[in-house]
């Protein structure tokens, strides 16, 4: 990594560097955001930290380790949130424990204004289109904000 895009060594995240991506023709896209892995009871989860310099990420940090830390908790309100949301009606208990299982968190994102989203995926397919996962999206305070799909 350049100097441009320097990489930040957070003791608790690991490293995160500036997100690129290789096209076809060999050419770099850099993204406005930084990036990194954690490994939460054996599964890699993805960091995305909005920002293009170490500056505008660094004041994000506490909010990502404060998200890893609750996630055992966090996971299931976001399920309960996707289900809730999408139903026609109070959801049953049986829809909240199935999409528990079967909604797996993948990618933990903070925007600069503090927001945490939550992005899921449909680890059995019966719930999302493929191509589409749902985001449940943490405002400063922690509470329920939004839940959107994706693709």
């Amino acid at each position: 990594m350049s100097d441009k895009h320097p990489t930040i060594d957070d003791p608790e995240l690991g490293p995160l560097t500036r997100a690129t991506t290789e096209l076809t023709d060999g050419s770099v896209l850099t993204h406005d955001w930084y990036s990194g892995t954690v490994v939460i009871d054996g599964a890699e989860l993805e960091l995305m930290l909005e920002g293009t310099n170490p500056q505008d990420v660094t004041p994000l940090l506490p909010r990502v380790r404060e998200t890893v830390a609750d996630l055992a908790s966090l996971r299931r309100i976001a399920s309960d949130a996707v289900v809730t949301n999408f139903s026609n009606g109070e959801p049953e208990p049986h829809e909240l424990e199935d999409a528990a299982s079967d909604l797996m968190l993948e990618t933990i994102e903070a925007a600069s204004d503090g927001t945490i989203i939550l992005h899921l995926v449909d680890s059995c397919g019966e719930h999302f289109p493929e191509g589409y996962w749902p985001a449940v999206h943490l405002g400063t305070g922690g509470d329920v904000e939004q839940v959107t799909v994706e693709s």
